[in-house]
């Protein structure tokens, strides 16, 4: 079943649900009592943790279950050099509930900044990882999606064009800068493209200022841009996702209105693709994805609730994806990740190892003849 290089057949999205001990030293931390210094050990312990069950349970890859940070997107995005984040009026809104209010902001000249906080962040996972460690970065289209026109400073940018072009230069810079820290699995959690097949997002666009119609190929280029000088030995996943916030979601709609554009023109060497519910559509899309190298790794198995799903229903779905993608091209991994902000989703911890165990069994069985 195994593969030598990412992606693998049992792989996983990246965020694992927080640990008691690490929310309540974070809740320290921001009432003052322990300093950054106290929080940090905390978290090097559970990450350490968590790690070793990710290890424990026959995973080929690992991540830091994304411990530090409190949004899978704001804390990277913060850090670029032109962006500043800050508290709003109000959060995002899900399916019957509401994030923090958290937001973000383009205030200057956006770039990628060489101090950034993540490198070290991946040095430490890489340095406690008997196999593959694998960083989980967002998108360079959240920076615009999440805010659009009315969040980028019209003085420093009266074009949008030159913010794009700088934007994916930014993460030009940082797929080198990972890449020269050691990362060899690199992935970009991008709501986005899935926003782009949900009418009620591109009128949202729309109401923002912005030409949705234009999207699709300026995300290509800016991902392509940034990705053009990319190492061989480096592996870069796309993550697409509906939204996952205490275990709902924000849009609906199928691969459809993208698949051509995200599948035959955007060039990373796999996506992982949210397939647990009929939110995602059929797998007909799939049919886009050239043949060869590229593969599509399916999110079958659900993050929003801790019942286990039937093994026999997920290998026929896999067998159904197969119709339209060459198996050898597939694998298999939960829908995202456990938690994508530190409050995490409705399920138990005990939940979501069981939702690992059954991943790696499911995928073990599927390609053992592979």
């Amino acid at each position: 079943m195994s593969q030598a290089h990412p992606p693998f057949r049992a792989d996983i999205v990246g965020s694992f649900l927080r640990p008691a001990a690490l929310k309540d030293a974070r809740a320290k931390y921001h009432q003052g009592d322990i300093d950054a210094a106290a929080l940090a050990r905390v978290e090097d312990r559970q990450i350490r943790e968590v790690v070793a069950q990710q290890e424990a349970a026959g995973l080929q890859v690992v991540t830091d279950g994304e411990f530090r940070r409190a949004w899978w997107h704001f804390d990277f995005l913060e850090q670029l050099d032109g962006v500043t984040g800050y508290q709003g009026d109000q959060g995002i809104q899900f399916q019957g509930v509401q994030t923090g209010a958290k937001q973000i902001r383009v205030d200057g000249k956006v770039g990628f900044n060489p101090a950034h906080p993540m490198l070290d962040h991946f040095r430490y996972l890489a340095s406690i990882a008997n196999v593959m460690p694998k960083m989980t970065i967002p998108s360079p289209s959240v920076l615009h999606f999440r805010g659009g026109r009315k969040k980028i400073d019209s003085g420093v940018y009266p074009s949008l064009d030159a913010f794009f072009a700088d934007t994916a230069d930014a993460y030009r810079g940082a797929v080198r800068a990972f890449y020269d820290a050691g990362c060899r699995y690199l992935q970009l959690d991008d709501t986005v493209w899935a926003y782009l097949c949900s009418e009620k997002e591109l009128q949202a666009a729309r109401d923002r200022g912005d030409d949705p119609d234009r999207l699709q190929a300026i995300y290509a280029e800016m991902l392509n841009h940034a990705l053009a000088d990319k190492p061989d030995d480096l592996y870069v996943s796309l993550h697409v996702c509906r939204g996952n916030f205490r275990s709902t979601w924000i849009s609906e709609g199928g691969y459809e209105p993208v698949a051509e554009t995200l599948f035959g023109k955007v060039d990373v060497d796999a996506w992982f693709l949210e397939y647990d519910s009929d939110r995602a559509g059929s797998f007909d899309p799939l049919r886009f994805i050239p043949e060869g190298r590229q593969q599509a790794v399916l999110g079958l198995i659900t993050t929003k609730m801790g019942e286990l799903e039937d093994p026999r229903a997920i290998t026929a779905r896999l067998d159904e994806a197969a119709r339209f993608v060459d198996k050898r091209q597939l694998c298999l991994s939960p829908q995202c990740g456990f938690a994508s902000t530190e409050e995490g989703n409705n399920l138990a911890e005990q939940a979501q190892w069981e939702k690992i165990r059954l991943t790696l069994e499911i995928a073990n069985a599927y390609w053992s003849q592979d």
